[in-house]
């Protein structure tokens, strides 16, 4: 079991983006379960390498820690906000033809834009943790289906998780919620031609990835 020190790193990278909330030293603990669980379960013959595979079982503990937690709140007024500045987002890129800056939304809404930023980066949190829950469903169930697991699928999830917010947000949408480019660009208060262009460059990016693996 000494070994599993080695991976400590992996731990860190996974719990430094929850540290602003949470304490460092109870998620690492968390992050340590997931991995003595992955180490149980691996198995020499899994063609994978036993970061990649650990690193579900470490993401799948903190979110779950994280999802039991009473810490992490995001008030009425925030999520209200949140979508006043959504709307805010569609009519001013329609004016401008590009995307606004965050201080042109405080301006449009008569706000501080200190309270856009806090707005954005509250409803931001609670998004990634919704994303990374679906990808941990996910790698669950092919867990039960497929002990031996299929090396692609993890290869794309690593590839997936090097991604932006702004990029797996996109490829959320398009593949896995299977939205039209039309209701995407709505979904991310995008225009349509971004929202193509921004597809094809990841598309490019994963394909370049996994080709590299």
């Amino acid at each position: 079991m000494e070994e599993l020190l080695n991976y400590e790193g992996l731990i860190y990278s996974i719990i430094n983006k929850y540290t602003k909330n949470f304490d460092k030293d109870d998620l690492f603990q968390v992050g340590m379960l997931g991995l003595i669980e992955a180490y149980k379960n691996y198995k020499d013959n899994f063609n994978t390498k036993f970061s990649t595979y650990a690193y579900y079982y470490i993401l799948g503990e903190v979110n779950s820690y994280i999802r039991e937690s009473s810490s992490l709140k995001v008030s009425k007024d925030l999520l209200k906000l949140s979508k006043s500045i959504i709307k805010a987002r569609e009519v001013m890129q329609q004016r401008l033809q590009r995307e606004p800056t965050n201080l042109e939304i405080a301006l449009f809404l008569e706000i501080d834009e200190e309270k856009v930023n806090e707005a954005i980066e509250a409803t931001e949190v609670v998004k990634s943790l919704d994303y990374q829950d679906e990808n941990i469903e996910l790698y669950n169930s092919i867990k039960v289906e497929d002990n031996s697991l299929n090396a692609d699928i993890l290869d794309l999830k690593e590839a997936l998780k090097d991604l932006s917010f702004e990029e797996r947000n996109l490829i959320l949408a398009r593949y896995y919620e299977e939205l039209t480019q039309v209701e995407t660009s709505k979904e991310l208060g995008i225009s349509q031609v971004q929202v193509s262009r921004k597809e094809a460059k990841v598309l490019q990016k994963l394909k370049e990835k996994l080709q590299n693996t």
